[in-house]
């Protein structure tokens, strides 16, 4: 007999995760199945380290990498910003942007201060307050977190949006705007498949899918191993649709793995390093991401650096060069490539819903942009993060 559901999630993914738990959460009957024997899909972290070596075909690691069960390396590090972007700067030639976008409200024209943030563009903005090419470079892409430079001649709106959520995030905890979990960020899907198993989610990990069953344009049911598995909406990632889906693009990801900080960090256990594309006469950013035994993710001692950037050549590992050397010296490197895949419709008709494959910024902006999407798709309403009632927990209150 074949078995019912409301929604089928493939792939346990964050995006992939997150919605199954929000499903859950919200009285749906959910089904999760995964391909792998573990969770996190092309974003899972990787323990033992030599599991990383196996999976790169490298030689074992070294006596002096430590013990290998001590790594969780992830395969696509991202920093979380700690609330839905840098308090007071002791710049001057901030001092009064920053002082305009904390003071702005979308929703009251007396702080707009005779700026229309839907008509002065961003380069407009920067203009009126004086500020260089190399403070725009900073602001537009360290702080505001712009991939492109294309942001400069839009509407000032989403701009000033995300300068006040890099304040707000910094004065959450002062010395960052990021948050990042310990032991990688492999335990975020779990947590997210422990919400969605609390409400009645069931998973099927190291589960082959067979086919997507369709009846009259859209999905009917998944066959996995033999078994039918009825429902009413797919939710997937590309990697399980690859003909409704189209490549973009293409990323590089080095994973660097090193015995000291970063240079030039204050000796720092982790960071951010974005190098913006104007200063390399490219239309795509570097980013540098850096964290290490303090995070529970390497050996004593030990640092895992990752450098990543959208592909513009036919020479990738050259492009992540002025990255790289930032790093010097390395102990060992892991260079993988993957194609940047994106749904070839809204999911409206089929009622499959495809996510984006990860893209080359070390932050989950684009991410959350993606699973705002999907819910909007999915459930024809918004998703609001703020706001939203926290997750009570069925168990003790001492849980």
């Amino acid at each position: 007999r074949m078995q019912e559901y409301d929604i089928i999630v493939l792939g346990t993914g964050l995006k992939e995760c997150i919605l199954s738990g929000l499903m859950s959460q919200s009285g749906k009957k959910v089904l999760h199945i995964d391909k792998n024997p573990y969770h996190g899909g092309e974003s899972a972290s990787i323990s033992p380290l030599e599991e990383l070596y196996k999976k790169f075909k490298v030689r074992g690691p070294a006596k002096s990498m430590g013990r290998g069960k001590e790594w969780n390396v992830d395969l696509i590090p991202k920093f979380f910003l700690a609330h839905d972007l840098m308090g007071m700067f002791d710049k001057r030639r901030f001092r009064k942007l920053l002082l305009f976008t904390l003071n702005f409200d979308v929703r009251n024209p007396r702080t707009y201060q005779d700026v229309d943030p839907n008509k002065t563009t961003t380069r407009d903005l920067f203009c009126r307050y004086d500020l260089g090419l190399d403070v725009m470079e900073f602001t537009g892409h360290a702080i505001a977190l712009h991939s492109s430079d294309s942001y400069l001649d839009q509407p000032c709106v989403e701009t000033i949006r995300r300068i006040k959520l890099y304040s707000e995030s910094l004065s959450r905890h002062n010395t960052s705007p990021y948050l990042y979990p310990v032991y990688g960020l492999g335990e975020l899907p779990q947590g997210f498949a422990r919400l969605s198993a609390e409400y009645g989610g069931t998973f099927l990990l190291n589960r082959a899918v067979d086919e997507i069953v369709m009846e009259n344009g859209k999905v009917n049911a998944v066959k996995s191993e033999g078994k039918l598995f009825h429902c009413k909406q797919l939710i997937c990632d590309p990697s399980y649709v690859p003909n409704r889906v189209r490549k973009v693009g293409r990323v590089i990801r080095v994973i660097c793995l090193l015995n000291h900080p970063v240079k030039n960090t204050h000796e720092t256990n982790s960071c951010q390093i974005i190098i913006p594309q104007a200063q390399l006469n490219r239309k795509s950013d570097i980013y540098i991401t850096v964290v290490s035994y303090a995070h529970n993710v390497a050996s004593d001692g030990m640092y895992i650096a990752t450098v990543s950037t959208t592909i513009e050549t036919s020479d990738p590992e050259k492009e992540v060069h002025p990255g790289l050397e930032l790093l010097e010296p390395i102990a060992q490197k892991f260079v993988s490539i993957s194609n940047l895949l994106v749904p070839n419709e809204d999911g409206k008709k089929s009622q499959i819903f495809v996510s984006r494959s990860c893209d080359a910024t070390n932050h989950f902006e684009s991410e959350c942009e993606d699973i705002k999407d999907l819910y909007r798709r999915i459930t024809g309403a918004e998703l609001c993060f703020r706001g939203s009632q926290r997750h009570q927990s069925h168990n003790s209150d001492d849980d």
